[in-house]
């Protein structure tokens, strides 16, 4: 009898072992989801991407009646929450459901926007921390800034607003099936081996799914750079462009990446998947072209100072390129310089800078098939806008009430390349007349492809707008260096063009 009671002993001292140990292991796991570094992420050559934002929420867009699913035809899946629960599976269903909360919370806060870009959001930002306010970036919907709610808070000369919302629910994941329905808690980390298929569509082999600022949550894949760059230069330059200008595109797409990888420091991860980023889509066929010019320039990034610089890019400039401070309210770079998109002979007829309307008209009706790039549809534009159009525009973005009316526009402010800076919005309210700046103006103008253009008045409520390009024009045009490319420009000589004094460098990656 001693004899079995040792044993029984024993077994249950190893089996109590082993539960230590398991729940120790799940605690390690917990914690080292919640340890992510996106800095740490960043030099081993991966981005954090939020594939799909606001799941659960109001916003969610992608989840089908609140459900995701995780599949994958080979294989199985993983899954490990932050509160110890771990599965595996050939399929995972994970549900929201909106749990009301025992102690509501009250959220005040103020908010400053909205913004166009991220950019003029961290201006703002930067401009409030200087003056001693903790501030945070944000996106709900548009760019966003907030700082904490008090109650004796100067008189701000930015538009504001007061944020007040009790917080009575809790937006919860659970792990569900047939048999199963676990609470989940974030980070959620679920992987396999082979492709994940989610909500039928095929995105990778490595994800989070983490809670945002917002109370909803944010679908996140981890990925290498190279495999990131496969899904966007199709997206932004196009897999049939020449091989020069899919490897200068692969450079600037991994720089901008690395440059503006804090941009979503707030939720925990690094670039979204819009135009708000880089456009990204997890590529349905391996493309040849597209891996060639990748693997080409692997690792390589542009550097001024021995730092990666912020290598803006867009579809067309019209013919001649902005400088970072026209197109938002942010700092010049020295790498953005106003230039003529052409050849030599070109920079001999125009010379920046160009500042009036005058000006401005005799180089958007020059001779198109000079410039590179003209062969963009929106190289040249003309757009015929009535009084209402802008009406409905400025009542969208409560600018104006329903009863006033527009009279007239006036460009007031040009910046170096002839772009407008400050439109003038003219109504029949008495001493009022709406300033739009830089971003703003194509932000509430969303029909205008460009902020270059001239204004003529056809009659006191029409007026035709003749512009040139498409995107803010900083950095490099891709209808450019496409052009350039086929006139037999390396991808370097086109990288040097449109980023002056900027430096072809390797970015160092960590040993894994």
């Amino acid at each position: 009898m001693k004899l079995k009671s040792n044993f029984l002993n024993l077994f249950l001292g190893f089996i109590s072992l082993i539960l230590i140990d398991t729940k120790f292991t799940f605690n390690l796991v917990a914690e080292e989801l919640l340890k992510i570094e996106l800095n740490t992420e960043i030099k081993k050559g991966k981005f954090l991407i939020g594939l799909k934002q606001y799941l659960g929420g109001e916003n969610d867009n992608f989840s089908k009646r609140k459900n995701i699913n995780f599949i994958t035809d080979k294989g199985f899946l993983n899954l490990i929450s932050s509160n110890g629960i771990k599965h595996k599976s050939k399929q995972i269903k994970i549900t929201w459901r909106n749990i009301p909360l025992k102690n509501p919370k009250t959220i005040e806060r103020i908010v400053f926007g909205p913004f166009a870009s991220y950019e003029s959001a961290k201006k703002q930002a930067d401009k409030l921390k200087d003056k001693g306010f903790k501030t945070t970036v944000a996106y709900p919907k548009y760019w966003e800034v907030w700082i904490p709610f008090e109650d004796d808070l100067p008189e701000f000369e930015l538009k504001n607003k007061i944020f007040r919302k009790i917080k009575n629910i809790q937006i919860t994941p659970f792990l569900s099936s047939e048999n199963i329905f676990k609470k989940l808690e974030g980070p959620i980390h679920i992987y396999a081996d082979e492709e994940i298929k989610i909500n039928d569509v095929t995105f990778g082999k490595n994800f989070y799914l983490r809670q945002d600022s917002y109370g909803s949550w944010t679908l996140i894949q981890k990925i290498k750079f190279d495999d990131y760059l496969e899904g966007v230069l199709p997206y932004e330059i196009g897999p049939s462009s020449h091989i020069e200008a899919l490897k200068a595109q692969a450079v600037i797409a991994r720089t901008w990446g690395i440059f503006n990888s804090d941009r979503f420091n707030m939720d925990k991860y690094h670039l979204c998947i819009s135009t708000q980023c880089q456009v990204y889509k997890p590529p349905k066929i391996k493309n040849i072209k597209v891996q060639k010019a990748i693997e080409a320039t692997s690792n390589l990034i542009l550097k001024y100072e021995n730092q990666p610089i912020n290598a803006f890019y867009h579809g067309s400039n019209g013919g001649i390129s902005a400088t970072a401070g026209e197109s938002w309210q942010m700092q010049n770079y020295p790498y953005f310089n106003t230039t003529i998109d052409g050849s030599k002979a070109l920079n001999q007829i125009f010379k920046p800078p160009i500042t009036s309307e005058s000006e401005l008209n005799n180089f958007l009706d020059f001779d198109k098939e000079q410039f590179y790039g003209s062969n963009h549809s929106l190289f040249r534009w003309n757009k015929e806008i009535s009084s209402l159009e802008i009406k409905e525009k400025l009542i969208k973005n409560k600018l104006i009430n329903i009863n006033e009316n527009v009279l007239d526009l006036n460009a007031i402010e040009r910046g170096s390349s002839g772009r407008v800076t400050k439109l003038e919005i003219q109504t029949n309210k008495v001493n009022k007349s709406i300033i739009l700046v830089k971003d703003d103006i194509r932000r509430v103008l969303s029909f205008l492809p460009s902020n270059l253009f001239t204004i003529n008045k056809l009659s006191d409520d029409l007026w035709l707008l003749k512009g040139g390009g498409f995107g803010h024009g900083v950095g490099l045009s891709q209808s450019g260096a496409i052009e350039m490319a086929d006139l037999g420009f390396s991808y370097e000589q086109i990288l040097n063009h449109y980023y002056r004094d900027a430096k072809l460098e390797k970015f160092e990656i960590l040993s894994q």
